[in-house]
């Protein structure tokens, strides 16, 4: 459950490391964020020589988040920090090409496929 003004480890090879979310996208009134949403994001610290620099503006896919996600079955799954992986604004693919850590099969029934291909772990 993520919103306006909350902090997410960019967990892909992009060259951005932290971001500060400032706009969930999907309706004007949209409050909160959760796996597979998309969002737009700032980018508070990256890696030097990298093509994503600090204070760009990016949109990103949720990939992990602290708040409990409700699956189909009942059961729950969990992570222990917020996440997101940088997409294409258009096509919705990803901008890099490495994933790193686990996300969860959601994803790809959402159509992020290419996410979770790339992925070291499917949970």
């Amino acid at each position: 459950m993520l919103q306006t003004q909350s902090i997410v480890i960019i967990t892909d090879n992009s060259g951005a490391k932290i971001g500060r979310i400032f706009k969930v996208l999907g309706g004007s009134k949209r409050r909160y964020a959760q796996i597979g949403d998309l969002v737009v994001l700032s980018v508070q610290k990256a890696e030097p020589r990298k093509s994503i620099k600090k204070k760009d503006v990016v949109v990103g896919v949720v990939v992990r988040q602290k708040k409990a996600f409700r699956r189909k079955d009942g059961s729950y799954i969990r992570f222990d920090e917020n996440s997101v992986v940088i997409v294409n604004k258009e096509s919705k693919e990803p901008v890099a090409n490495r994933v790193f850590g686990p996300v969860p099969r959601e994803l790809s029934e959402m159509g992020y496929q290419k996410i979770s291909g790339m992925a070291p772990e499917v949970i």
